[in-house]
This record gives structure tokens, sequence and C-alpha cells, in this order.
């Protein structure tokens, strides 16, 4: 939908993705006849869309104003911020796309495997400022999980605007501070709209630093004698390094296990991040090493059917196999609806008769990357901005950030919490939200390919998987308006059938009446599937309470034999 002007030099901000959910994260800011974007995020599908793989925003406003578009910038090279790039790029033109170092080597990647060219990525620092004609960019450093995360300052005619992307504060961390001299100077510049990360705000007091992960790790590799398998995000850049600096402390070699950790771990020692190349060995060496100097790093923290750490426990991969002395270690936290899963995995592993760690009160073996109250509290007081939009949150934790806000004195009135399409309209200092939208869904992508499954496919893959599908097979002779033989009823999902013949031969009959009502007065296949399709639901709903989808295929005979 086309956004109506109310005032043309206005600045619109509105989300195509991140709010009330976590993931799929893509804002827009545009002014004029310029439009900027943050961020291009994906969502990983989960068992509620069967058959995809993940989702990504819904591009169909940028699509109609390509024109406008002037850049992309990214704030970190997380998949929920970066995964969607190669569909956007094979949507619309983006004529830059600026982004800090690791996340421009994790772009690179990603475009190269599907043969995507694109030459304009431009790689930025704290540094760095970025002009348009009527708005500017600047950015901040931030603490994150993952190096290079920064924040971004964008200046408008009607005022600034500052998002934070994913962001911490650790007084101790892996890597370098945030720069909050930065964020205090831009607080006192004055700033119009905070948009900041709510992934942690229901979570009270200050986050764990990541040098008491370390700690925690240093702790289990003394202790063990035995091979140690960590299981930890691929993306968790700062984890990664730790595990490997460790490993080196402990004359361990470690052998990596999943794509996307082969893919993390090459790029971040190929930028620096992480050192000790020389420490990485080939699956083959592992196995003829002393336990004692073994590390296996893979994926799988989150219970993944076929990630690396799943097979191991299921005794089905093909390279390592669980030995009486081995550690495994579940450096992460349960993403929301994993937990089944990981427990699975877990009881897995202790039949087999190896030790295993979890995070818990007692071992501090993994943090969030994410800011818990009090530091986004801290945001909102470097910031001080006049007005609030929590983001990249459920409802209750965008509910609950704005709730924060109004504790650091930002006036009620003044905080907003939207949905994806919604759009606030800044002119001259002054905020409003709109009443009008602008289209903002999730596109399915299923196999790599973009806007193929629809909503009406998606409700029919949710009814297959839960209520089956019932096929009808009808031959007719539509010269003598009649069948030729009872319907043959076939189904999958349904019902058993050795202990449903009665209720199968009930719908058998059911379908004859259907086809023979309407033979009596047409022969149109069209309207005779659809009462099929209307009245066997109907009959077969009363009957079982079920709604299986029904799938009528009928032959006509007489043109069958003609031919």
């Amino acid at each position: 939908m086309r956004i109506r002007n109310n005032n043309i030099n206005d600045t619109k901000i509105f989300a195509l993705g991140g709010m009330n959910e976590v993931g799929k994260n893509m804002y827009c800011f545009m002014t004029n006849n310029e439009i900027i974007i943050t961020d291009v995020g994906i969502t990983f599908s989960s068992g509620e869309v069967p058959g995809v793989d993940y989702i990504i925003p819904d591009f169909t406003f940028l699509k109609k104003n390509e024109s406008k578009v002037k850049a992309l910038f990214i704030t970190h090279g997380h998949e929920d911020h970066i995964g969607g790039i190669p569909f956007l790029l094979q949507t619309i033109n983006i004529p830059a796309i600026y982004s800090p170092n690791q996340a421009a080597g994790l772009i690179r990647k990603k475009l190269e495997d599907r043969n995507i060219n694109y030459k304009n990525l431009i790689v930025y620092d704290e540094n760095t400022k970025v002009k348009f004609k009527t708005m500017s960019v600047e950015f901040f450093r931030t603490t994150h999980s993952i190096p290079d995360s920064h924040g971004i300052v964008i200046h408008t005619p009607n005022g600034t605007i500052v998002t934070t992307g994913d962001f911490k504060f650790d007084l101790t961390p892996i890597g370098p501070m945030a720069n909050i001299h930065k964020m205090a100077e831009i607080g006192s510049r004055g700033v119009s709209l905070l948009l900041s990360d709510s992934t942690n705000a229901l979570n009270e007091g200050m986050s764990i630093s990541e040098s008491k992960v370390d700690a925690a790790l240093s702790h289990i590799f003394s202790q063990h004698s035995g091979r140690i398998i960590i299981a930890t995000f691929a993306s968790n850049i700062y984890r990664l390094k730790h595990i490997v600096d460790t490993c080196k402390r402990n004359n361990r070699k470690i052998a990596i296990f999943g794509r996307s950790m082969e893919n993390n771990i090459e790029i971040s020692l190929t930028s620096g991040y992480i050192k000790h190349r020389e420490i990485f060995i080939t699956p083959e060496q592992a196995n003829n090493l002393p336990n004692n100097e073994v590390c296996l790093l893979c994926t799988g923290s989150q219970g993944e059917p076929l990630a690396a750490l799943s097979r191991i426990a299921n005794n089905s991969h093909k390279q390592i196999k669980l030995q009486d002395d081995d550690v495994v270690v579940f450096s992460s936290s349960a993403i929301p609806g994993n937990g089944l899963s990981i427990s699975r995995i877990i009881n897995k592993l202790y039949l087999q008769g190896v030790k295993v760690y979890t995070n818990t009160f007692l071992s501090d073996i993994h943090t969030s990357g994410h800011g818990n109250q009090e530091e986004l509290k801290l945001m909102l007081r470097l910031i001080k901005p006049k007005y609030f939009l929590p983001f990249h949150g459920e409802y209750r934790m965008l509910k609950s950030h704005a709730d924060l806000a109004v504790e650091c004195g930002i006036p009620k009135e003044n905080t907003f919490i939207l949905e994806n399409g919604e759009v606030l309209s800044l002119y001259k200092g002054v905020i409003k939200k709109e009443k009008n939208t602008i289209q903002a869904g999730d596109i399915y992508i299923d196999h790599n390919r973009i806007g193929e499954i629809g909503n009406a496919v998606m409700r029919e893959r949710k009814i297959m998987s839960s209520d089956g599908i019932i096929v009808v097979i009808a031959n007719i002779d539509t010269k003598k308006r009649q069948l030729v033989v009872s319907p043959n009823i076939t189904s999958r999902g349904f019902v058993l059938i050795q202990e449903n013949i009665e209720l199968l031969k009930e719908i058998e009959n059911e379908a004859t009446n259907i086809i023979n009502n309407n033979l009596k007065i047409n022969c149109i296949f069209s309207d005779i599937k659809n009462d099929i399709i209307n009245n066997l639901s109907s009959f077969i709903y009363d009957k079982t309470g079920r709604n299986p989808i029904i799938l009528p295929i009928i032959n006509d005979i007489k043109r069958v034999i003609e031919k």
C-alpha cells in the first residue's frame, strides 16, 4: 500500500520485520524521495509452517518505491539481520550496502554461494560518515556476541534517529568495549527517536560478562582429560574465540563439524578476529590423537535433527563415535520452542554414558549477547531520546521495554509499540502515529525459492499435517450420465484404514450420492468437484471432528475409451 503523505517533508519510520517477533529485522526511514534501510534478516522456520526453510520480510513496498532506495546499512552479521540480503538483491536494486567488516565477510560468502554478483558492498567503521541529499548516517560501536557490531545514527531534516542494533554493556568483554562516550555525545546533541533492542527486556539486572563464560570453560578444560565436545551457535564469534584461545592454552587441537561453523571460523580467521589457524585439524586427524589433545566444535546446540551433535548423539555420525570419557558442553541457551529437542539430545548423550554440561546458575557457560533491563536503561540514559520505539522482540518484550523508558523519564505518550507495517511520522521534532499502514507480511522461502509459497498453500500444509488428506477417484460415463463403479476412497494421514473400514465405506456412499445428484442436473466436472469438497467436508467433520484436505479426481471413461 502506498503511504499517503500528509506532509511531504516529514520523515516516515516503519518496520517490515522485527516488531512483535524475534528475528526478520528490517527497518526503513524515508524522507522526501529517499529511503534508508537498516538490516534485512530472516526468521528460521518452526513447526507452524511445514516445509518452509525460513521467512523473510515482504519487499512489496520497496519494490514499488525502488527509485527512492539509497542504501542498506547493516548493524552486524547475524542471520536475523543479514539473512534476507540475497533475496532483497534478487527483488530490487540496492545502490549500496554499508556493512561492518565481519558482516561484510559473511555477506560476501552468502552471495557467492547463491551466485549473486554484487559489487557495491562498502565496509564502514565507527568513524565513517555517509551523506545523502536529505539524510546522513554515522555509527557508534556496541558490544554483542559477534565482532563489529554497531548502532546507527540517522540525521534527517526533522530530527535525529538512533537505532541500536543488538547490544549489551559488558565492562570486561572479550572484544572491544562499547563506545559509551560516543553514545553520550550523540545523546547530548539531541535525539528525537531511539529504536532499541528488546530481546532481553524481561530479564532483570545485568547480563553476565563474556569473561565469566571464559573462566567457566577454562575450568571445564582443566578438570577433564577426555575429549571435549562443544556445541554453540556458529554465529557467536566471541564464544568461538574463547574456545580457540582455551584450547591453545590447554594444548588441544580443534576439529570442526557443521558447514555454518566452518564458514564462520574461516571468515574470522581471515579477518583476524580468531587467531591460531594451526590449531585446527581434520576429523581424521582428531581420531588419531590422544583424547586429552582433542576438542570437537560442532553445530546442533538447539537439538536440530540434522546437525552434527544430533548425529553424534544418535550414533549415526560417519566420523565421530562417542567414548566413555567424552564431555559434551552446551555453550548456549535454548531458543524458545527448542527446549524439547535439546532435552532429547541430552538424554541420548547421557544414555551413552558421557558427561554433559549445560548453562545453569552453577555453571556460567553461556551468556546472551543482548542487554538485560539495567543495560537497556543505560542506553536510554545515554541517548536521552524525546520519543522511544522498542524493536526486536515479541509484544511482551516491547511492552516491558516501553515501561523501562517511562521509568527513565520518557513520557508514556512518547513511547510507541508498533506492528510491522505501522508508520510513525517525524516532523520538526514531533512524532505522530499514522492511521494508514503499508504491506508488511511474511514471505516463505521453500528450497531457496522466493514467493512461491503463499498463505493458501501454508493453510493446506497445516491441514494435511494435522488432519491428513482424502482422495476421491470417480470414473464417470458422461454420455450415460452415470458412475461406472463406486468412487475409490484413498486416505493418507487421516485414519488407519484397517481399523476404519466402516467409516471409509460411509464416505464412499456419501461421495456416490453427491456425484449422482450432480449427474442428474449437469456434467460440469468443476461443479461436481466443488460439491464433493463442500458436502463431503461437512459429512466427515460431523463424523470425526476433523477437516482433512479432500482431493476429487474425476475421469471421463467415455473419452478414454474413444481415444
